[in-house]
């Protein structure tokens, strides 16, 4: 499977260790799908900011760069985007849910 963004710093990491990592003090968890998809179930504790959306830099800019951002969407791709922009705007610890939520084992809640 190749990597978009071989350069990319952020980890794509397994639901597993996703889980065991969003887990810890201090990880932001966040969801970077449409409102709509959010309202309709999601992680437990996640907070929705759509990368799609025009102000998804500046929204991104009120997180605070030196904890872990665990991001996720629907299958992978867009928080793979969303992990590469973190990179870029000075996060240092950002990992990406491979699969998305269509992987994820446990329940999302509403």
């Amino acid at each position: 499977m190749s990597n978009p963004l071989p350069s990319a710093a952020f980890q794509n990491l397994t639901p597993a260790q996703f889980a065991e990592g969003m887990r810890q003090p201090g990880a932001v968890l966040l969801d970077v799908r449409r409102p709509d998809e959010f309202a309709g179930g999601h992680l437990p504790g996640a907070i929705n900011m759509e990368v799609t959306s025009p102000d998804f830099a500046q929204r991104v800019a009120t997180l605070d760069p030196s904890q872990p951002i665990y991001v996720y969407c629907r299958s992978g791709a867009r928080s793979a985007n969303a992990a590469g922009q973190l990179n870029a705007a000075g996060f240092g610890q950002v990992h990406n849910l491979l699969g998305g939520v269509l992987d994820w084992p446990e329940q999302l809640v509403k």
